[in-house]
């Protein structure tokens, strides 16, 4: 049932979000719709989203479309400037993960610009984990905030704002929401093991049991010293199969990443591959996460037998 539900996730994908909800959002410099509200988020997956919101009705614009930028060191060039300057709605992710765009924002004050931060919609402070999109319930969040400022800049097209979130639900995140409500389904309570903290969040979602630590994760993340404690307890947990499956970002395979890859599939421990930002580009935030979501489901597929 769940292979027939697999298939039926991807199909939804391919003639739902792409027919129903809209291109995904556009590389830096370029934008997409024509007229009405300009619209610049800071990176794609959160850009991925407005486009699909804004219906033809605003022009989208994501400066960090690249997959292999990391949005923590990036360093925003003057055609970013000029773009923030003449947004109207700006998304930025806030909680320290573009910490160049609230910058850009400050040396270009616009009278009336809508300013959507998500690390403050969602309460969280400098040091929580950054990586919202990767949490389903912040994803709707976000959306009905964009939705929400589509209103205020545009009021004559809220209506079509307001039918275009509930398509998002219905037909676009369909797919994204049915899978991993299938994963939960099935795979409630296995343990597994991820690299980052990205995966930290989708984990509840899912009803995995992540066991590696916390400290662990979030050193690899931010690119700090991992302690050696937490080294050989990750090692431990794939030497004595402690976790059945091994998550992990293939955008930042770092050496002692690369050493642990390589035990865990010593260890015959199925593995599936996240990344942190939107791959490949052009995908839309749902395709992207489908199928992230479908080589975890295989993983655990092969891990436990059902």
């Amino acid at each position: 049932m769940l292979r027939r539900l697999a298939g039926l996730v991807l199909a939804v994908v391919v003639c739902g979000s792409l027919a129903a909800c809209g291109s995904s959002s556009s590389p830096t410099s370029a934008a997409s719709g024509s007229g009405g509200v300009r619209v610049v988020a800071a990176e794609n997956f959160w850009g991925s989203i407005a486009s699909q919101l804004a219906a033809g009705r605003a022009s989208v614009q994501s400066i960090i479309v690249d997959p292999n930028q990391d949005p923590h060191s990036y360093e925003p060039t003057p055609a970013d400037a000029r773009a923030i300057a003449t947004a109207q709605l700006v998304i930025v992710n806030g909680i320290g993960y573009d910490a160049w765009a609230p910058r850009l924002l400050a040396a270009n004050p616009v009278t009336g610009r809508v300013v959507l931060t998500v690390g403050d919609l969602l309460g969280l402070k400098q040091g929580d984990n950054p990586h919202r999109w990767y949490d389903p319930a912040n994803v709707e969040t976000v959306a009905n905030a964009i939705t929400g400022g589509l209103k205020r800049l545009d009021p004559k097209d809220a209506a079509t704002f307001a039918r275009r979130r509930a398509l998002l639900d219905t037909r676009g995140l369909a797919a994204y929401h049915a899978l991993i409500v299938a994963i939960r389904a099935r795979y409630a309570g296995v343990a597994v093991g991820a690299s980052e903290s990205i995966f930290a969040l989708q984990a509840p979602a899912l009803g995995l049991r992540l066991i590696t630590p916390a400290s662990f994760m979030k050193a690899i993340s931010e690119g700090t010293d991992v302690t050696a404690q937490d080294t050989a307890t990750v090692q431990r947990q794939l030497s004595r199969h402690e976790v059945k499956v091994w998550i992990y970002n293939s955008q930042n395979a770092t050496p002692n990443i690369q050493r642990l890859n390589a035990l865990a599939r010593a260890e015959r421990i199925p593995i599936a591959t996240v990344t942190e930002t939107m791959t490949p580009a052009r995908a839309t935030f749902e395709q992207w996460q489908v199928a992230q979501l479908e080589g975890i489901r295989k993983a655990l597929e092969r891990a436990t037998g059902r």
